[in-house]
């Protein structure tokens, strides 16, 4: 199989991610769509490191592996935050968190 098929499906997740995150206010679902994006970039440095032999692509997509997880605690202990005080998972009322 092409590997170029991998970077195409990589760039249309990213896409996809990236739409999301634009258009929904839910703050559950922007954490899955940077979550998308994230994976959609493992997919394409595992994708490059495989094209040009080597393994540094598959370590960094560890390291992003990690760094995401360390993301998606901190995000969604700001959105439990946010429920809290407001009642609501919208990312509209992020900015009353200011006090």
């Amino acid at each position: 199989m092409n590997l170029m098929y991998y970077v195409v499906l990589s760039l249309v997740l990213f896409v996809i991610g990236g739409a999301t995150v634009l258009i929904r206010r839910n703050g559950i679902i922007a954490v899955l769509g940077i979550e998308i994006m994230l994976n959609s970039c493992n997919l394409a440095l595992i994708t490059f490191s495989r094209m040009w032999g080597n393994l540094e692509g598959q370590i960094f997509a560890f390291f992003v592996m990690v760094v995401a997880a360390a993301e998606v605690v901190v995000g969604l202990a700001i959105i439990v935050s946010i429920f809290q005080t407001r009642r609501s998972a919208s990312l509209d009322g992020a900015n009353l968190m200011k006090n």
